[in-house]
């Protein structure tokens, strides 16, 4: 395994998502994510949008995080439509923007201040495409607008899998995907989600094990398809499903 070092400076950043996911960056993507970088170091001096304060750490722990999700998504051309649920500071949602430049990326956050970091990010990028929405989960799953509009739904340390997948599974038609990035606990979590997969109209596909340069911390793509409509009443109404997930 590589250790953290390899990811002093984009250059070998760059090196090593090659090496890892067979991707090469182009130099404009290179410029971007180190403008992203220096823009998210620079607000979390003032205000905290991520424990990772280093630069190291910004690249192994949510550049080259975010960038797995392509280990997962085996189709033979990018998604038309994805959004991303609890996205914090843009990851994975913004990171993977830069790779399938002509995806519409939808991203929820519910956290002011993460929200508007986020479109910071988009004006100083010059990203076209991407919807920012300062909501709930729960909210936005029930507009129909948004409502099985997407080809993909992604999220990363939100909640605990039976939470997550009433926030995703009715936010992706049928055939859509969700994919849930969780640490060592997804197998688990992923058992005690089987009702909910079932019932939201999914049906799990498969675990991606994921491991990291310089992390010691297992990670884990849990990926499931949806092949049923979810039931209208679902998502339920803001804070239901943390307080009574589906069980």
């Amino acid at each position: 395994m590589m250790d953290a070092a390899a990811f002093h400076g984009m250059q070998g950043f760059s090196e090593t998502v090659r090496s890892i996911l067979g991707l090469t960056l182009s130099r404009e993507q290179i410029a971007a994510l180190k403008t992203y970088e220096e823009e998210l170091l620079a607000w979390n001096e003032h205000i905290s949008l991520t424990a990772i304060r280093d630069a190291e750490g910004v690249r192994a722990k949510h550049f080259l995080d975010s960038l797995t999700v392509l280990l997962a998504w085996e189709r033979q051309s990018p998604p038309e439509k994805l959004v991303d649920v609890g996205t914090g500071a843009g990851f994975p949602g913004l990171v993977l923007k830069l790779i399938w430049p002509s995806t519409q990326v939808t991203l929820v956050e519910s956290v002011h201040k993460k929200a508007d970091f986020c479109h910071h990010i988009v004006r100083k990028l010059a990203l076209d495409g991407v919807k920012i929405l300062p909501e709930r989960a729960e909210v936005v799953g029930q507009d129909p607008s948004h409502r099985h509009g997407y080809d993909l739904a992604v999220a990363r340390a939100v909640a605990r899998l039976p939470i997550l997948m009433e926030y995703l599974l009715p936010l992706v038609h049928r055939n859509g995907l969700v994919m849930a990035m969780k640490g060592e606990t997804a197998p688990s979590e992923t058992q005690a989600a089987d009702q909910a997969i079932q019932l939201l109209g999914g049906k799990l596909k498969k675990l991606v094990h994921v491991e990291l340069p310089g992390v010691v911390e297992e990670r884990f793509i849990v990926v499931v398809e949806k092949v049923a409509r979810t039931p209208e009443e679902y998502p339920r109404r803001t804070g239901m499903p943390a307080k009574s997930p589906i069980s």
